[in-house]
């Protein structure tokens, strides 16, 4: 099928299926004359990259889950060592949103008669120590590449 035909099926723009293509999240599809051609099988890996990314995974870890399907082949090992790091991080994210609530459900109350009496408050509260600890674990986290997925 044609790149316009793929694109409406997906319900997406022509150019983000280039641009998965250019990631390599596609494959390079057959030619026609200087039209892109792409199987049936494209729209069902384009549904997947899309899904995928609206679960919150990066188009990077995408690839490399993406990398290990080959035809009627099992993505299943690569899919639980992703869906293992994601768990994780999920974990991380509700304990922070969690302790988040906490401390602005504790703001809306309130009474401190300047902002320096707050922010002295605030840097007394072990919530935002936690939310500070929260912080720098997730910034080592993306330092770090996608590793153990390949």
């Amino acid at each position: 099928m044609k790149i316009g035909q793929l694109a409406a099926r997906a319900n997406l723009n022509p150019s983000a299926i280039r641009y998965y293509e250019k990631q390599g999240l596609l494959p390079r599809p057959q030619r026609q004359g200087n039209q892109r051609r792409y199987p049936p099988e494209a729209l069902n890996r384009i549904l997947l990259i899309r899904f995928a990314s609206a679960m919150g995974f990066t188009l990077t870890e995408i690839k490399l889950f993406l990398s290990g399907i080959k035809e009627n082949s099992s993505p299943v090992p690569r899919w639980r060592k992703l869906a293992q790091r994601k768990l994780s991080e999920l974990a991380v994210s509700m304990r922070r949103t969690r302790r988040l609530q906490s401390l602005l459900t504790h703001l809306l109350d309130c009474r401190c008669t300047s902002l320096e009496i707050c922010v002295q408050r605030l840097t007394l509260s072990p919530n935002l120590r936690s939310l500070q600890e929260i912080s720098r674990q997730r910034s080592a986290k993306k330092a770090s590449p996608a590793q153990g997925l390949v």
